[in-house]
């Protein structure tokens, strides 16, 4: 009886180590630091860099069109105004002004 199972433990050992390996490196391709897990994680940080490029890339391109409107060869005379009154904190007579607190800019 002893012999018996001294057989079927010596006959079980090698299926059970490879199925113990084939776990091992089952677990580490879902969970391990460049399994699936971490590669969804990945893509989404990708997603957010991508969508953070792509506004800070608009708000370059307003900020290009607004320098762009104050060069001497295309100057906007409204840009120009509006950036004068703003710097020497001026209005026209017939303006309305309408203060905003500082946490609350227009620009």
């Amino acid at each position: 009886m002893l012999a018996w199972i001294g057989r079927r433990l010596r006959a079980a050992a090698l299926p059970v180590l490879f199925i113990a390996c084939c776990g091992y490196f089952v677990w580490h391709a879902v969970h391990g630091e460049r399994g699936l897990i971490a590669r969804d994680q990945r893509v989404q940080q990708i997603a957010e860099a991508t969508a953070e490029r792509e506004r800070v890339q608009a708000d370059l391109a307003a900020m290009e069109r607004r320098v762009n409107g104050l060069r001497g060869e295309l100057l906007d005379r409204d840009q120009l105004d509006e950036r004068a009154r703003q710097l020497l904190n001026m209005v026209g007579r017939d303006e309305i002004v309408v203060p905003y607190g500082p946490e609350r800019r227009l620009f």
